[in-house]
């Protein structure tokens, strides 16, 4: 055998090697997440509160209690996550939201939100439906547009340019 042939072939067995131990460790990953998910929508209550301020900043800064702090994984401590300053009741609470629901959250309104300890997990609107913020267009996606509608202007299909033909 030759040397290539033999560092292909070892090259591929670690491969399937860490691709068993990924499959085997993403289930085992799904079931966790399951059974967190059984116990959170075991947890969940309806609540008023009167939205404050939100942000997506590290969790460090996020003004969270320091034991919910301590039990974030170290990899997550880094990341920003979607916080939410809201008052429940008479306290002010900070709590955090899921990232699907962080964007609909309006600031200075009130809400009903649906809660698992501090964990927004779904928005509704107490006095009507709640309005979804459009984001801004980037560079590159406003130049895409432009570019085409001018594309669209300029094809013989339109009637604009017929017109201006004739002429």
């Amino acid at each position: 055998m030759s040397t290539v042939l033999k560092v292909l072939l070892i090259i591929l067995i670690v491969l399937v090697v860490a691709l068993v131990v990924l499959y085997f460790v993403g289930r085992k990953m799904q079931k966790k997440q399951a059974a967190q998910q059984e116990q959170m929508e075991a947890a969940k209550q309806t609540v008023s509160m009167l939205v404050i301020d939100k942000k997506r900043m590290p969790i460090k800064d996020s003004g969270l209690p320091q034991m919910v702090i301590d039990q974030t994984p170290k990899l997550m401590r880094r990341s920003k996550l979607p916080i939410v300053k809201a008052k429940v009741g008479p306290r002010i609470m900070t709590l955090v939201s899921d990232a699907a629901v962080f964007d609909t959250i309006p600031v200075r309104k009130e809400i009903k939100a649906v809660v698992s300890g501090i964990y927004i997990m779904e928005v509704r609107g107490v006095r009507g439906p709640l309005e979804t913020v459009q984001k801004k267009k980037g560079f590159w996606a406003r130049t895409r547009d432009k570019l085409s509608r001018k594309v669209e202007e300029n094809s013989p299909a339109s009637g604009k340019s017929q017109k201006k033909k004739k002429k």
